[in-house]
């Protein structure tokens, strides 16, 4: 008789899938709390008890790890010796295995304490697993419930040939690997310590229509091991978003998340993973209106993420012109409403209390990048000029260096009054990056700004440039061995400088 062996902490469809293959002639042979599902659904199982001639112990650690479970998982019916061996030991074949895993992930995710995570890092299941999808020829190894269905129609076609059972292996290491990729990661994180190997678990999320142009592929996936800014969203309407939208939206939010800020509003206009125009606020429409006032070219068919509930009149004046995203924490129901009126702008409900993703991933050509995301630097404020600056310039200073620190580099963000006059960014010289903030913005005022800059000042050019401009004050790393020239010529200039100490490239 052929043997079905059912194992699953997700009970989701096990009935119908064990009355199934009892009615396609397979004996059912089940363990714990699955055994007692399919029993009181009438299901004539068999413990794995009877099986192994072995009581379940060590409050159920130890029930499948056992020769006649494995063996009769592993051994090749088209070898002889492995044939005769297990007549030898009376190891009977199993040919269909059901297996989900102990819910390890979401008992992480439930901050429950270490010793119940530890509890939940399933043993037996993934043993299972892996010996049935190495001789998938012979067993067949089931570990979506999605699957079911499937397999069930396969099994009474005949046609569960070997490409459908080497499909069903794939997606059973796959889950194998992700879930030991969740406990690396766990314990690495608990015990502060990195390995030599660094394991990713990624779950598919979707398929997108394409990538960055219309001739390469995409898809999503969700970090499982990260609960961060984009890891929950809410769309509340529009079309799919696309790639580009979701690599745009991810700079957008982080900036919206470092710029809130208690009894402020901010507003993060953004194109092409750079934003065009920040501003602060006292309400979500002041915000809203300084950006678009900051910029209101670059931010036509842009995203837009606000740090406050959107409002019905900063609803209506976003609908004046196209954009690509609305993100915020909530939108009032009179804003959704307005919003909705156009049926392909995507607008998302974003938790901003979330933390940003603690890695930094870089896929280059066959090696990856690993880094800490470029946050909670220890950045100091040493004012080394003669001038000082006042309090509201050293409001703009740290405003400003948050900007600056999502732009492309060489990077430069002027600012005045807590709002973006211009962005310069992606140039392979600092005072190009300046040069383009003052050339795409000829009719600005930059009297009383703030110059801000990812990196330090090789040459005093744009500190001569800066005060052309204008501009009063400029806040920079610092560490340039020639710093002293910059800061004699913001002396001569009456400019304040202040060096921060930290860099911030993004490249």
């Amino acid at each position: 008789m052929k043997r079905a062996l059912l194992s699953v902490t997700d009970k989701t469809g096990i009935v119908e899938m064990a009355k199934a293959l009892e009615e396609l002639g397979y004996e059912v042979v089940s363990t714990g709390g699955t055994l007692k599902t399919i029993r009181e659904a009438g299901v004539s199982a068999k413990a794995i008890e009877e099986i192994t001639q072995f009581p379940e112990m060590l409050d159920g650690r130890v029930k499948t790890l056992h020769p006649v479970v494995h063996g009769g998982l592993l051994f090749r019916r088209d070898v002889e010796s492995h044939v005769n061996t297990a007549k030898e030991h009376d190891i009977e074949p199993i040919d269909v295995v059901v297996v989900n895993l102990y819910r390890f992930e979401e008992t992480l995710k439930a901050e429950k304490p270490h010793e119940e995570i530890i509890e939940n890092i399933d043993i037996g299941g993934p043993s299972m697993v892996r010996s049935a999808a190495k001789n998938h020829r012979d067993v067949l190894i089931v570990t979506d419930v999605k699957d079911y269905e499937r397999v069930i129609e396969k099994l009474k076609e005949g046609s569960a040939d070997l490409a459908f059972r080497e499909e069903m292996a794939m997606k059973a290491f796959a889950q194998t690997a992700y879930y030991d990729s969740m406990i690396a990661r766990y314990f690495s994180q608990y015990t502060g310590k990195q390995s030599e190997t660094f394991t990713l678990g990624l779950k598919k999320e979707g398929t997108l229509r394409y990538g960055e142009n219309p001739h390469q592929s995409a898809a999503v996936y969700r970090d499982g091991f990260e609960d961060s800014l984009l890891s929950d969203y809410e769309q509340l309407n529009g079309k799919e978003l696309s790639f580009n939208n979701l690599n745009d939206l991810n700079v957008a939010v982080e900036l919206a998340r470092c710029l809130k800020e208690e009894g402020r509003v901010a507003t993060v206009a953004l194109k092409h993973a750079t934003p065009c125009a920040v501003a602060l606020g006292d309400s979500v429409f002041e915000s809203y209106s300084k950006a678009y006032d900051a910029d209101p070219v670059s931010i036509f068919g842009g995203i837009v993420s606000c740090t406050g509930t959107v409002d019905l009149e900063t609803a209506k004046m976003m609908n004046k012109i196209f954009l690509e995203i609305v993100a915020a924490p909530d939108f009032t129901q009179e804003a959704l409403e307005e919003l909705r009126t156009k049926k392909n702008l995507r607008v998302l409900k974003v938790d901003l209390q979330k933390e940003l993703a603690e890695i930094d991933l870089k896929y280059i050509s066959g090696k990856v990048l690993l880094q800490d995301t470029d946050k909670d630097a220890d950045e100091g404020f040493e004012v080394v000029t003669e001038v000082w600056p006042s309090e509201s310039r050293k409001r703009d200073m740290l405003f400003g260096m948050k900007v600056v620190q999502y732009v492309k580099s060489n990077a430069v963000v002027l600012v005045k009054d807590g709002v973006t006059l211009a962005i310069g960014g992606g140039q392979t010289s600092r005072i190009w990056a300046l040069n383009s903030a003052r050339n795409n913005n000829p009719d600005k005022d930059f009297s009383g700004a703030v110059l801000c800059s990812d990196a330090f000042f090789p040459f005093y050019d744009c500190v001569e440039a800066a005060h052309e401009m204008g501009v009063e004050a400029i806040i920079q790393p610092g560490g340039s061995v020639r710093d002293r020239e910059s800061i004699d010529k913001c002396d001569e200039y009456k400019m304040s400088m202040v060096f921060t100490g930290v860099r911030h490239f993004k490249h």
